[in-house]
């Protein structure tokens, strides 16, 4: 039976900018605990009786399409949109409290990535990746967007092209490549 040689995985790629981690969520949270915290997903609100049902943390190692190791930690939050809390959104200490709570028991690496799953209890679970926390009119949102499949040995490819355009088309006054 063949079995992997886990000494040849690769370092995790970088991850994408736009990612929120754990630690970028809860940080953007400390100076508004007592706000509303309101997940938008699909264009609207999630109730405001939307319970966080789950934190797990998955450490993945896997094969990706160019035969490439991989590996990388992350975070999900399963958000279940009903109405049952009461008529307000969930503080943002609440929120903080209820990660923290999972940290006393399950390690929790500030920089993995994060990742929402979010349902209504009917519709099937959808994977979200979420963006900066921002204030409108004292309540705090996080806008959430379904999280894209992606192609790794493309998605390297890219950026070696990005930095490559960068570093001879950057600033460094030398003539543009082509």
């Amino acid at each position: 039976m063949l079995s992997p040689d886990n000494r040849k995985i690769a370092p995790a790629l970088a991850m994408d900018p736009s990612d929120l981690t754990i630690g970028d969520l809860l940080d953007a949270l400390a100076d508004h605990k007592d706000k509303p915290l309101v997940f938008r997903y699909g264009g609207r609100p999630v109730k405001p009786g939307y319970h966080v049902t789950e934190v797990k943390v998955g450490k993945f190692s896997a094969l990706d399409c160019g035969a490439n190791p991989e590996s990388w930690s992350e975070i999900f939050v399963q958000l279940w949109d009903v109405d049952e809390g009461g008529p307000v959104h969930m503080p943002a200490g609440r929120f903080v409290a209820i990660i923290r709570k999972v940290a006393d028991h399950v390690a929790l690496d500030q920089a993995a990535r994060l990742t929402f799953e979010v349902s209504d209890g009917i519709r099937p679970m959808e994977l979200h990746r979420a963006t900066q926390p921002t204030l409108v009119g004292g309540i705090v949102e996080v806008e959430l967007s379904p999280r894209p499949a992606s192609c790794k040995p493309r998605d390297r490819w890219l950026e070696e092209q990005k930095a490559a355009n960068a570093s001879c088309c950057g600033t460094s006054g030398k003539p543009c490549c082509s």
